[in-house]
């Protein structure tokens, strides 16, 4: 989640706790002995892009995000989405970032939480993950075989099929560069996009990625009476908060759709409220037609927004060396 885009205002800070700062279910987590966790988590599906029909016959993709493996989420709700996605017999599964929560404590549970998974894995990396150590989060990920994508992309070759990935690194922290990611993509090739920032879709639609899936508001967890609108949207500055947005629709500006996860972990506060607020794995199928599958909603319009100053992006580059400077001498 974000940090006080301006330095005055406690309401947005507030606002980016109310928001990011975690995820989960009070009641879940309280009662987890007696209910079910795959209960607290939805599973919605979705159609992909029109510019994917007649190059993609059905792969489905499994889209996760803000698992942040840590003290605040119990296992038992990693698991249990772990558990959920393999049901849902993916090709592909990928994680838009903040795969752990505050520290280095937990990456062995990552480690084996992410081998979990039966198919392939891409991911790129949050805020989280450079805050808490984007080398070692890195290493704990490919040890458990998944793909990080660092400002670059790759083609995998599903059910014999093609699909280009590309993932940016993370934009909140000063890490995205779109020209070295987009470097070499081949036009040809249906492609999927991956980024923790969801606003970084604006800019890659334009190269002809048709679809973005990203992360990081936690959808606001708290949804009820459009708080996460106030919270992620007016008061953090967000344009993208949940869902879909742009259009999938081929030929229609602004030439591609982005979808923000509402994701399945927690960093600070273990409350979510509200049905869009709710814990997700996000399923989609890349080359059925719109209009085929009973979708959870459409294409919405985005908020307002207002895009950080690069002042405080690069405040939030120097915190991350800082912390690892930090973390150096200990």
């Amino acid at each position: 989640m974000d940090d006080d885009q301006r330095s005055a205002p406690p309401t947005r800070e507030f606002a980016e706790a109310l928001s990011g700062g975690a995820a989960g279910e009070r009641a879940g987590l309280l009662g987890l002995g007696r209910k079910d966790p795959r209960s607290l988590i939805a599973v919605r599906h979705f159609a992909g892009p029109d510019s994917f029909v007649g190059h993609l016959d059905g792969l489905r993709i499994a889209h996760l995000t803000d698992i942040h493996v840590g003290r605040v989420t119990p296992m038992a709700i990693q698991n249990a989405a772990v558990a959920l996605t393999n049901e849902a017999n993916p090709d592909l599964v990928v994680i838009t970032g903040d795969f752990v929560c505050h520290s280095q404590k937990y990456l062995d549970q990552l480690e084996a939480l992410v081998r979990g998974f039966k198919a392939p894995v891409i991911g790129v990396l949050g805020n989280h993950d450079y805050w808490s150590g984007a080398a070692e989060v890195r290493a704990a990920l490919k040890r458990g075989g998944v793909e990080v994508l660092d400002n670059a992309h790759t083609t995998v070759t599903l059910r014999h099929q093609r699909l280009q990935v590309l993932g940016l690194d993370d934009a909140y922290t000063g890490h995205a560069d779109r020209a070295r990611a987009l470097k070499g993509l081949d036009s040809g090739l249906p492609t999927l996009g991956l980024s923790h920032i969801a606003e970084e879709a604006d800019r890659l639609w334009p190269h002809g990625v048709g679809l973005v899936l990203s992360g990081h508001t936690h959808a606001g967890q708290v949804t009820l009476a459009r708080l996460h609108e106030l919270a992620i949207g007016h008061l953090a500055g967000h344009r993208y908060v949940h869902g879909l947005y742009g259009t999938r629709r081929k030929g229609v500006a602004p030439g591609g759709a982005v979808y923000v996860g509402a994701g399945i972990g927690a960093s600070v506060i273990p409350l979510r409220l509200g049905e869009r607020g709710r814990r997700e794995v996000a399923i989609f199928e890349l080359g059925m037609a719109l209009g085929t599958l009973d979708e959870h909603h459409g294409e919405q319009a985005p908020l307002k927004g207002r895009a950080p100053a690069p002042e405080l992006v690069a405040k939030r580059n120097a915190a991350v060396h800082k912390k690892q400077a930090k973390r150096a001498k200990q």
